[in-house]
């Protein structure tokens, strides 16, 4: 049997289409999901940030992990369960095991700034569903920082499993690995992937790869092998359109360039606006830049 988990290589954080008129288009969305394992990615987390879970409905947001687990497999999906409070995130929990989802990935409590042992509390109780965890820490939007020693906390707990580091401090990976040396580290933003890679990471939740796949995969493999003279150069390339991952406007952004790849990203539900004129015109550059080494590596695939 494989020891491969739902977080382990490119897990793609997936943006969710929607038709005209704002309803959930789940063809689209499968037929995306398809194509990302066809370029080789790992796995898919639905309902994470990128696929805008706060704006779906409660049937929308299961039909979204059910989605994702029959097209993909229930061991390729790691479900976004991120709620205001803990009962609701245990009810996700709860929902995606049904559904088949072979991991979930949960921030902490994010209705407030909690201390320490709320967010002990908040792990433990869905923890106790039984399914595996890999914790977010994204302290820049929930205020609440899943700090090493914190990490450490939880795992020893047997909370967590692994944990999706976005605080875009690089120098954590070390000391996440002294503290819990089992935890596994995921890179949880795309401009930081080399870094946290070449740190030890054993997973990439990642955003861009819904628009240019084939060549985030080339690009996580090499980093993760330690293939620097692949690596550095392609990462110099992709980093104007990574780092737009780690921006307030990423959804919009990585939409934008699906749309430019002949993907379905197209419009988000409201609160989110469409982007200035000036912020589509570097993105269609930056990605249009981009597409031919995208191109390139498909065809690598497809020979090899």
């Amino acid at each position: 049997m494989s020891s491969r988990m739902p977080w382990h290589g490119v897990v793609v954080a997936t943006a969710l289409p929607f038709r005209d008129d704002l309803s959930v288009d789940l063809d689209a969305y499968a037929e995306n999901l398809r194509g990302l394992i066809e370029a080789g990615c790992d796995g898919v987390c639905p309902n994470g940030s990128l696929g805008e879970y706060q704006t779906l409905t409660d049937a929308e947001r299961a039909a979204v992990v059910r989605t994702a687990v029959e097209t993909v497999g229930g061991d390729r999906v790691l479900a976004g369960i991120a709620a205001y409070g803990s009962m609701e995130s245990r009810r996700w929990a709860e929902q995606a095991a049904e559904a088949g989802a072979g991991a979930v990935m949960l921030l902490p409590p994010n209705a407030y700034r909690a201390d320490e042992r709320s967010v002990l509390a908040h792990y433990q109780a869905v923890a106790e569903v039984g399914i595996p965890i890999v914790a977010y820490n994204n302290p820049i939007d929930t205020k609440v920082d899943l700090v090493p020693e914190l990490l450490q906390r939880l795992h020893e707990a047997g909370y967590i499993r692994a944990v999706k580091e976005f605080s875009g401090d690089t120098r954590r990976a070390y000391r996440i690995k002294e503290l819990a040396p089992d935890l596994d580290l995921l890179i949880g933003a795309d401009d930081v992937l080399l870094e946290l890679a070449l740190a030890g990471a054993v997973g990439w939740i990642s955003g861009y790869p819904n628009a240019i796949p084939n060549v985030c995969v080339e690009l996580y493999r090499a980093a993760t092998t330690g293939d620097l003279e692949q690596a550095l150069p392609l990462y110099r390339e992709l980093h104007p359109l990574l780092r737009w991952d780690s921006r307030t406007e990423f959804v919009q952004a990585i939409k934008l360039s699906m749309d430019l790849a002949g993907l379905h990203g197209g419009a988000c539900r409201p609160p989110r606006v469409p982007l200035l004129p000036e912020q589509s015109d570097t993105i269609k550059a930056d990605t249009l830049r981009v597409l031919p080494l995208e191109d390139k590596a498909r065809e690598r695939k497809q020979q090899a």
